[in-house]
């Protein structure tokens, strides 16, 4: 497998979100700012990359009846040395995303890359695919950000622009407040997920097409 491939698995054809539908509890619940967005996706980034390397590393070492037991233990490691080091120089960001930072432990995506493409493949790759992985994360958490921000509180980059206030677009009175909420997370987040299989089908009927007329 070679760079670019992983490159588009990561970030389109397996986007771990939007195609393999994993991680979803975070990126609903966290996703009404800017800066939530950011730093969750680069603690994930971290983790799973991290996650990767040892996994790949350890492969022929752990037993097989008690790799999960293992894969769970090597995440909670590393989790709990993000989150004391989000608590150490960024306290504003933990006391934001509060509780998802522990709960990474348990985030699909982590165990789903450390079972399905670490325990099999070599350190470098393994640590390739954790950052094309979490940068596919990453780009879904900011999109929804934007989305919902933008459309409920009228503003762009809340904690990180203008003093913390974010860009303000339009007044507040103005937004749309259901997107801040919960049945926000989930009408953009199905949208996103519809033009993501738009997208992707089009890409293999175009694929078809050209294969038909090459015969």
């Amino acid at each position: 497998m070679n760079v670019k491939e992983q490159l588009k698995e990561g970030l389109v054809t397996k986007n771990p979100v939007l195609v393999q539908l994993l991680g979803m509890c975070s990126v609903l619940a966290i996703t009404t700012s800017l800066f939530n967005g950011i730093g969750m996706g680069i603690c994930v980034t971290v983790i799973l990359t991290c996650c990767n390397v040892v996994i790949s590393l350890l492969r022929k070492v752990i037993p097989q009846k008690i790799r999960i037991a293992a894969y769970v233990v090597i995440i909670a490691g590393f989790v709990t040395i993000v989150d004391l080091c989000v608590q150490a120089f960024l306290p504003a960001l933990s006391e934001s995303l509060g509780v998802f930072i522990p709960l990474i432990v348990v985030n699909c995506i982590i165990l789903g890359r450390a079972e399905a493409f670490a325990s099999r493949n070599t350190v470098g790759v393994s640590a390739l695919d954790g950052i094309f992985q979490g940068v596919g994360y990453t780009l879904v958490l900011i999109a929804m950000c934007i989305i919902r921000e933008l459309l409920g509180a009228g503003t762009f980059g809340a904690g990180l622009l203008n003093g913390g206030d974010g860009i303000r677009i339009f007044p507040a009175e103005y937004g749309a407040m259901l997107m801040i909420m919960p049945f926000g997370g989930f009408i953009t987040l199905g949208f996103l997920i519809a033009l993501m299989q738009h997208f992707l089908r089009r890409g293999k009927e175009k694929a078809e097409e050209k294969e038909r007329s090459v015969k």
